[in-house]
């Protein structure tokens, strides 16, 4: 076994094998106790009061993670009690049963209060009460809203936004639609705007941004040729939500204010802001 410990944040980490990327950030009070590998990727962050036990975990790059979060609890001495989050993902005050694995993809939040349960018992099967032990697979794109509770055995595919305060009792099967309610119901699908639709868009978005900036005390050069938006030295698409150039802190400004709109370019500089 391996043990990460740092006595004047209270940090105590250890697994099997801990690997830690480059640029990881970790606040206080964090409690990882496992019998797997811990893995978690670049420039990720857990921030505090964190509790996590089970077998195998694996965060990837890119976590944004607030305060708050537990992730084991029943069962979590299965040896099926794995965890694993992909890239640029973001979470919150989480609860996170893992009696069996949970497995979120790439460009997921988890919003404050999300919980997500793999198993639900009480009274003795013999008489006939239900009891359901069952992963939970959650894949690119999701957004759990507010208070959302997702049960055992739900899988939930790609782009799709859980309303806030939704209980998730059986899989979402719907790409690109929202979900709400308690169970959680198809409320509609989401479709892609005109090209027109979208540059009409961006020039409002960008002209919130210049009272913003002007806010910030900042004056960055500001040219818009869709789907480019120049910012100083920098070139960012907003539709493969790449760019290159060089950054500055003007640039960071802007992809901090971006980002609220889901518009979201990762780099080796943080954000400027908590998401």
């Amino acid at each position: 076994m391996q043990v990460y410990h740092d006595k004047s944040k209270d940090i105590f980490i250890k697994a099997q094998d801990i690997h830690m990327g480059s640029s990881v950030s970790l606040g206080n009070n964090i409690h990882i106790d496992i019998k797997g590998n811990f893995c978690i990727g670049d420039r990720s962050r857990l921030g505090n009061n964190v509790k996590i036990e089970g077998n195998n975990i694996s965060i990837g790059k890119d976590l944004y993670h607030s305060e708050g979060l537990r992730i084991g609890g029943g069962g979590y001495t299965n040896p099926t009690a794995n965890f694993s989050i992909g890239d640029r993902c973001t979470i919150h005050n989480n609860y996170i049963n893992i009696f069996e694995k949970v497995d979120i993809g790439n460009d997921v939040g988890l919003s404050l209060d999300v919980t997500i349960q793999t198993h639900g018992y009480w009274l003795s099967v013999l008489e006939g009460f239900p009891a359901k032990f069952s992963g939970v697979t959650i894949a690119d794109g999701v957004i759990v809203g507010y208070r959302s509770t997702v049960l055992m055995g739900v899988n939930i595919c790609k782009n799709i936004v859980v309303g806030a305060n939704s209980v998730v009792t059986k899989s979402l099967t719907e790409v690109n639609s929202i979900y709400a309610g308690n169970p959680a119901k198809f409320i509609k699908k989401v479709y892609p705007l005109s090209q027109e639709d979208k540059i009409a868009l961006i020039n409002d978005i960008m002209d919130k941004y210049k009272d913003i900036a002007e806010y910030h005390e900042i004056s960055p050069n500001i040219m818009i040729n869709y789907p480019y938006i120049y910012i100083n030295e920098c070139k960012f698409n907003v539709e493969t939500q790449t760019f290159s150039g060089e950054e500055d802190s003007e640039t960071d400004d802007f992809r901090d204010y971006i980002r609220k709109w889901g518009i979201r370019f990762y780099s080796s500089r943080p954000f400027m802001s908590a998401y």
